[in-house]
């Protein structure tokens, strides 16, 4: 049994960002689609910035964005400072702000997941 936490942190700006994201939705599903695996899927910093993208359905990652979705979390205190806030609201999904703030990373190697950051 592994556990990942995929952390995204990357912005929405730039080509080499959205090979980023795609390629941290790819790694999260890879541990979603394993029953023994346990994912928790973060949307850190500017990472924020992609829950209203993904969130559309004519997104191009959106359907893999849904193979996900029930594992993932989102920065509190980063969706606010990147102002899409309202947008993570709506989505539903779960924030984390145990660390001043923000997601507890200690708090994960600590319940030992792997941590991997796109």
């Amino acid at each position: 049994m592994a556990k990942a936490a995929v952390i995204i942190l990357a912005g929405t700006d730039g080509h080499e960002n959205l090979g980023r994201l795609a390629n941290g939705l790819e790694a999260a599903k890879e541990f979603a689609e394993n029953d023994d695996d346990d994912l928790k899927l973060v949307f850190d910093g500017a990472g924020t910035q992609w829950i209203p993208e993904l969130e559309a359905e004519d997104n191009d990652y959106h359907d893999l964005y849904q193979t996900v979705r029930d594992d993932t979390a989102v920065c509190d205190y980063c969706s606010s400072a990147f102002g899409v806030e309202d947008a993570v609201a709506d989505s539903g999904l779960v924030t984390l702000d145990d660390h001043d703030g923000h997601p507890s990373v200690r708090s994960l190697v600590d319940d030992d997941y792997e941590i991997i950051t796109f």
